[in-house]
């Protein structure tokens, strides 16, 4: 189910550690208050606690709020830990980290920039 999102428009992944005893209310106030973001737009915000084998995404319908959560039996998730951030993910990196994968790809193959001849 979490990785089946075909109506979200944003993903927004918190980094650093999160309470992971926080539920919906409590993970809202942290998207609204501490990153001033509309917790009822059509976006997915992603959180992962310090050991990092379990994560919570909370996402909006248009009757109320769903709080998922995933708990690995093996492994981690490769959560950026660098500081209290929002980054906004794009579908591929999404897909990336429930997968198990780094978001930062260092050898995906980037986009082309404008050559001058």
């Amino acid at each position: 189910m979490l990785g089946e999102l075909s109506g979200v428009a944003k993903f927004f992944l918190v980094t650093g550690y999160t309470d992971m005893r926080k539920s919906i209310d409590g993970l809202m106030a942290v998207v609204r208050d501490t990153y001033e973001l509309d917790p009822y737009s059509n976006s997915l915000f992603l959180f992962c606690g310090r050991r990092c084998d379990r994560i919570k995404a909370l996402h909006f319908e248009k009757d109320g709020f769903c709080l998922y959560y995933k708990r690995l039996d093996n492994g981690r998730f490769q959560w950026p830990r660098d500081s209290s951030e929002v980054r906004n993910l794009s579908r591929q990196e999404y897909r990336w980290l429930l997968e198990g994968l780094s978001i930062d790809q260092p050898k995906a193959i980037r986009p082309a920039r404008k050559k001058e001849f």
